[in-house]
């Protein structure tokens, strides 16, 4: 039988014109901009457990570098929100991916920030709830979801220029990628980072039991067989326990100018 195809659209238009407006902002960054042109532009691969900053971080880093930031995590995270919203058992892998293949899912660039729309409604602010996180690392791990957005998530990167995190990115979507970095704290670090944001949303949580979460969420991401959460052999490894996501934005950028620098001879 042949597989369906997921319905994800990457706004590579707004993408574009996001990236230009970047470089342009960012070009005054004494010390930090990057000025590389379209032919040595890098594929950066950020890869990293729940609570270790990646979006953040990712975002900072693209801005920085007038990169575009691709979230891999939302597109997963979008799936999942639609399968509770109408009710799709997440024990089900076969209907999370006939509804992977129906909807239609759009990064876009809108206002200096990436906006996820699904069937043409606008679902960032939702969909970073914990309830979605779990349906989405549920939905991540069915092949007949996962193999079709690695695929998009390819061709929105091949070009270069674009800074992707996830958890195998450096591993499985982009194993080449010019640089791989895995960002880590520990899990106490982690789940406090964790429990401020979700008390910022108005979601009282017990400590200890985000804190059990992470944990969690953590032995499910690296038992899973599809894809585990893995440090590639690669990768430069980023513990920013001690870190705001501003100084670790700042050290992978530093990064990137040396591996840029190397590349160039």
């Amino acid at each position: 039988m042949e597989q369906a195809s997921a319905c994800l659209h990457l706004n590579f238009a707004a993408l574009a014109k996001f990236k230009t407006k970047q470089a342009e902002a960012c070009s005054t960054d004494t010390g930090i901009f990057i000025a590389l042109n379209m032919a040595s532009e890098l594929i950066i691969a950020i890869d990293g457990p729940v609570g270790s900053g990646k979006s953040t971080v990712a975002r900072r880093v693209a801005e920085l570098l007038g990169y575009t930031h691709l979230d891999s995590g939302a597109m997963y995270r979008a799936v999942g929100w639609k399968a509770l919203i109408e009710n799709i058992p997440l024990d089900s892998p076969g209907k999370l991916a006939a509804l992977a293949s129906r909807v239609r899912i759009d990064l876009v660039a809108l206002d200096g920030k990436q906006r996820v729309i699904l069937d043409g409604e606008d679902i960032t602010d939702r969909i970073r709830t914990t309830e979605v996180s779990h349906a989405a690392s549920v939905a991540a791990v069915v092949p007949g979801v996962r193999h079709p957005m690695v695929e998009e998530q390819r061709r929105a990167g091949e070009q270069g220029g674009v800074v992707m995190e996830g958890r195998d990115i450096g591993s499985v979507v982009f194993p080449h990628a010019d640089l791989k970095i895995y960002l880590d704290a520990s899990p106490e670090v982690r789940a406090g980072r964790r429990w401020q944001e979700l008390r910022e949303k108005g979601e009282g949580a017990d400590p200890q039991t985000v804190l059990a979460g992470v944990h969690e969420r953590d032995r499910r991401d690296r038992e899973r067989k599809m894809s585990p959460l893995v440090r590639a052999a690669d990768a430069v490894l980023v513990d920013n326990s001690a870190m705001d996501a501003e100084e670790t934005a700042r050290v992978i950028v530093l990064l990137a100018r040396e591996k840029s620098k190397a590349a160039a001879g």
